[in-house]
């Protein structure tokens, strides 16, 4: 979000250097807003269903693009239980955390996303926010080159360690 007014008082704001960063900073030095623009945290969650992992696709996507489940962590939620809620709001099924993956920045979105290694079962319902689901066997799955891609890089990279021990 990129402000152009004071949300405290209205007045215009003015880029300065804040700790080494330009920020939009309230003109009126009264006031003191700084707009840090901090990221906002994203859960995520590459998901095992059936022996496969599930790729999912937003309405507003391209038809080709799929990726993982996604959401917003919401105040006073652990990271872990904001994912078990994305998943059981976006394909309805109850979902176990198997494991933490990584945080991965991803400042084309102003982002950090906290991914999670997860298994869930039962008969999959998509939510209106999704427009399709692929349930892609682990050997097929290939990561992509931004956002939660670096998860499933990681995830990969993991799974291939464990099986070479």
């Amino acid at each position: 979000m990129i402000y152009r007014f004071c949300p405290s008082c209205g007045k215009p704001l003015a880029n300065v250097e804040r700790t080494g960063r330009t920020r939009a900073v309230c003109s009126d030095d009264a006031c003191g807003f700084v707009h840090w623009n901090n990221p906002v945290p994203v859960v995520a969650a590459l998901l095992e269903h059936e022996g496969a992992i599930i790729l999912v696709r937003a309405r507003d996507w391209p038809q080709h693009w799929y990726g993982l489940v996604t959401g917003f962590l919401e105040a006073h939620e652990a990271p872990d239980q904001a994912i078990v809620r994305e998943i059981k709001e976006q394909l309805d099924v109850d979902a176990t955390v198997v494991s933490l993956i990584g945080v991965y920045a991803f400042p084309e979105m102003n982002q950090a996303i906290i991914a999670y290694h997860a298994r869930a079962e039962g008969a999959i319902t998509l939510s209106d926010e999704l427009a399709a689901y692929r349930s892609v066997p682990p050997d097929k799955l290939r990561p992509w080159a931004m956002g939660t891609g670096h998860a499933v890089k990681d995830w990969l990279a993991a799974r291939t360690a464990a099986a070479g021990r």
